[in-house]
């Protein structure tokens, strides 16, 4: 289970760093977006300054495009940010299951019952011989589980490989 867990969050990490190098791309769109805004602006100011009408209504137009496509890219950063945080606790829940499971050990429930059988207990509800197939069924529906979180993390980065 580890080994699933190991690739979740090796996943989970590659996605986190696609996300921040987005960030970074749509950042420096924005950052030039903004620069033209502004050289558009100045241009329409200069050019109402000497009687040109037609200039100052071009600036004007392309100050209207450079203002919503600022926009736009303002929306699109604050979505990936969101988005960065959402994969960023994805990423450290992962990892808080790898360390649980590592901490645990691939044994760790056989311990377990084990130690509350020597002390005389049975375990609710569950037969000695049946103790075998329990521990294997929940551990395959933990693997099961995890491969759909790897799954549900690849579909969301748009990867389609099976892994």
């Amino acid at each position: 289970m580890s080994g699933v867990l190991a690739e979740a969050l090796i996943e989970a990490k590659v996605g986190v760093g696609r996300l921040r190098d987005g960030i970074a791309l749509t950042e420096r769109e924005l950052a030039a977006e903004r620069k033209q805004l502004e050289d558009a602006e100045r241009r329409g100011r200069l050019a109402a300054g000497i009687p040109d009408p037609e200039t100052v209504a071009v600036a004007e137009r392309f100050a209207a495009r450079h203002r919503e496509r600022a926009a736009v890219l303002e929306r699109k950063l604050a979505a990936q940010r969101d988005e960065l945080a959402l994969a960023e606790r994805e990423a450290e829940e992962i990892a808080a299951q790898l360390r649980a499971a590592r901490r645990s050990g691939p044994n760790a429930g056989l311990r377990a019952r084990r130690e509350v059988e020597a002390a005389g207990r049975a375990r609710p509800g569950s037969e000695p011989d049946a103790d075998p197939l329990r521990a294997e069924t929940d551990r395959a529906r933990m693997e099961a589980a995890v491969r759909e979180q790897l799954a549900h993390l690849k579909r969301k980065l748009g990867r389609t490989d099976a892994g």
